[in-house]
């Protein structure tokens, strides 16, 4: 299998960043093609991975970020092809820097993405991160290139990365993150990230409040990071609940703060014609959409739905707040 991949991509003069064109999307073709459906992901792996090899990177040698945030760019249109559903490896790679910065505190300065210390136990198996593995490991092809590249980096940079993909704003970013050996590894308490319901819509704000603030972010700030929920969808074997936020999954915009105020949210009682058994979510849309209870009861907030009314009516503020928050929050605790 490993040199029917090769064969293809060598007789096809495929590199990496071609996987972005017609040409290395007419590779993943042929491959899906000629594969059953029990082999197509490993296909797809060692074909990427061998393109990766073609150009490698001395170990020791200075990454080249910006050919590094290319590759994983490319790594995303490829996986995007490989799925062929509408779904992106890309949300979950917002969701990877995100919660990699997000444990950080203000008050004792531990946490962030300096350290990269998700590789580890017990932060790696917090509920808060499930699914996070597959992210990961999706980008140990970009490690394996850019050997030199600190996982702390590579997960920022793909965060990065997969939002202007996505059609977002550019995000300013910068290397120096260190990875840190597991036995010099300080184990965080796990209730770091947020919960999306803590009973009601008062106490759900005020923890909301007090985990973005214990980062450092004001109300605006929080908001505008929120909006990040425009990409992707929830998963039952991950958090518990289902679906998507938006129409457009794979599309950054300010959709998610429009459809929050303008579409009529329910409980969702069924799913698949029987009852619902998991946690409490809305839905809209005969069920195709839903919000968490953190995100609909920004409404009952004046001060978080002020903000909300804001993006929804404004996208390009929405998208400069947001450039300039996430900027900040992957860059939390970071020793420059």
């Amino acid at each position: 299998m490993f040199r029917q991949a090769f064969r293809k991509i060598s007789s096809s003069g495929v590199m990496l960043r071609s996987f972005s064109s017609s040409a290395g999307r007419q590779v993943i073709r042929n491959v899906s093609a000629s594969s059953n459906n029990q082999s197509n992901a490993l296909v797809f792996g060692v074909l990427f991975a061998t393109a990766l090899a073609l150009t490698p990177v001395a170990h020791n040698a200075t990454p080249d970020y910006s050919k590094a945030k290319a590759d994983i760019i490319a790594a995303i249109a490829a996986e995007e092809e490989r799925r062929g559903d509408g779904t992106s490896i890309g949300p979950t790679l917002v969701r990877l820097a995100w919660h990699a910065s997000g444990t950080y505190s203000i008050f004792d300065h531990t946490g962030g993405s300096d350290g990269a210390t998700m590789r580890f136990a017990p932060e790696c198996s917090w509920g808060a991160n499930a699914g996070l593995k597959i992210a990961r490991d999706f980008l140990e092809p970009i490690k394996k290139k850019y050997p030199a590249i600190s996982y702390g980096d590579l997960w920022t940079l793909a965060g990065v990365a997969a939002v202007e993909a996505s059609g977002g704003p550019k995000v300013n970013w910068r290397p120096g993150r260190r990875d840190i050996e597991e036995k010099k590894v300080a184990a965080l308490p796990d209730g770091r990230l947020p919960n999306a319901n803590m009973g009601c819509p008062v106490a759900t704000n005020s923890h909301i409040r007090d985990i973005f603030g214990r980062m450092g972010f004001n109300d605006r700030e929080i908001v505008a990071l929120l909006g990040a929920h425009a990409l992707g969808r929830c998963h039952t074997d991950a958090s518990g609940f289902w679906g998507p936020w938006t129409n457009a999954e794979t599309t950054f915009s300010n959709e998610y703060f429009r459809l929050l105020l303008e579409e009529k949210w329910t409980v969702k009682q069924t799913h698949d014609g029987k009852k619902w058994t998991g946690p409490l979510q809305y839905e809209a849309q005969k069920g195709e959409l839903m919000m968490l209870p953190s995100d609909l009861w920004l409404l009952a907030d004046p001060q978080f739905k002020k903000y909300v009314e804001l993006y929804a009516k404004d996208e390009e503020t929405f998208f400069r707040d947001f450039s300039a928050a996430f900027g900040k929050l992957l860059e939390l605790g970071v020793k420059f």
